[in-house]
């Protein structure tokens, strides 16, 4: 794919011409201390100059009064909860003089451009797509929305400490899933196109070839990225958690662990999900609805009068080992992608790829090189 240059001061006509094909432009935001994504009116609601700085149990944003829109690298949301909703109403019911009425709930979509997603967005939306669309019965509603999804990504010139997508070979460099890519440099944009769509919105842009030195920094930036990355064991090594159920560490992190859910929440993979019923006050008026639900919840493991994990040592376990290990059996590769919100985002600071390396700590000794000898 042919990389061109936009100029800074003409990224308003990237928003202009995504309004002009129709589309409502979700972008990365400032709001509450975190960057959201929320509908975006104008370029200048872009978090320019901001950036966070993440850790175990810890995100804070620090403004570094550059020129960039993009030099931060996750939030606490990706795509997830604007395909597969947090509250989906499934279908409806009312008592009439005739006996109970059922309605079914039709999908209803907007056509959403997405500008600000990254290497590891798109990875989980793909994982996504695999069990919301390709199995024997799709999801009507995550499709509805999905067909109206155009998306913009961002390559990352940086990484957060709590980032390892390298590790799951999902970034820092998106590879596919975009209809327009950026690389963001000091003075504008390198543009890829990835679809048809693409295509016809980066015809409306005033783009110049990009010059050999653009390109050289558009990859000396992707290359710093990946070196400042943490190491997570190999989809190999980790299919070993398997053969780790009964290890102390299980319960080490247990004496920690809260059981909020939060890294559920805020990974951009998991679809676990319950059913609710909720009616009016007269017993007129019925609505079934899915919503979000965590293997971290005691109720989530109940069957037939029996909370088959009762322990959070139990739930905790199950999280990691399906996410890290049996996943690949499922996908064909490990539930994770790298982008660390799990990490920022747990209040105890738990660290996922510590407690992998942990638990695997005797297998990757053995996997580990022989010192050379030294005179």
């Amino acid at each position: 794919m042919t990389r061109r240059f936009l100029p800074h001061r003409d990224l308003h006509r990237l928003h202009q011409a995504l309004v002009q094909a129709g589309y409502e432009v979700i972008g990365p935001q400032v709001k509450d201390d975190a960057i959201l994504f929320a509908p975006l009116n104008s370029v200048d609601q872009l978090p320019w100059g901001w950036q966070e700085q993440a850790d175990a149990g810890s995100y804070r944003l620090q403004h570094t009064a550059g020129r960039r829109a993009f030099a931060w690298n996750t939030g606490p949301q990706g795509l997830k909860p604007w395909l597969f909703q947090p509250r989906q109403s499934l279908w409806r019911a009312e008592n009439t003089e005739q006996g109970l009425r059922f309605h079914a709930v039709e999908p209803e979509a907007r056509r959403l451009a997405f500008i600000g997603l990254r290497s590891c967005d798109l990875a989980a939306l793909k994982i996504q797509d695999r069990h919301f669309l390709e199995g024997p019965y799709a999801d009507p509603f995550y499709r509805a929305q999905r067909e109206q999804l155009l998306i913009v990504a961002v390559n990352c010139g940086r990484s957060a400490h709590t980032c390892f997508c390298v590790s799951t070979g999902d970034g820092p460099e998106a590879r596919f899933g975009f209809d327009l890519l950026l690389d963001e440099l000091e003075n504008g944009y390198l543009l890829q196109t990835g679809s048809e769509r693409g295509v016809a919105i980066a015809a409306q842009l005033p783009l110049t070839k990009a010059s050999g030195r653009q390109v050289t920094e558009a990859n000396t930036l992707l290359a710093g990225a990946r070196q400042q990355q943490r190491v997570m064991p190999s989809e190999a090594e980790l299919v070993q958690l398997v053969d780790r159920l009964e290890h102390p560490r299980w319960q080490q992190v247990a004496d920690r662990c809260l059981a909020c859910g939060n890294c559920t929440l805020v990974c951009p993979t998991c679809f676990c999900s319950k059913q609710e019923t909720e009616g009016d006050i007269q017993n007129q008026q019925a609505e079934q609805v899915r919503l979000w639900d965590s293997c971290f919840s005691e109720q989530h493991s109940y069957i037939t009068g029996k909370v088959v994990r009762p322990e959070i040592r139990h739930r905790y376990r199950q999280w990691l080992v399906h996410k890290l290990a049996t996943w690949q059996q499922q996908f064909g590769r490990s539930g994770c992608v790298g982008c660390g919100r799990c990490i920022a985002w747990c209040p105890v600071a738990i660290d996922l790829v510590e407690e992998a390396q942990a638990l695997l700590e005797d297998t990757l000794q053995e996997d580990k090189p022989p010192e050379g000898k030294h005179d």
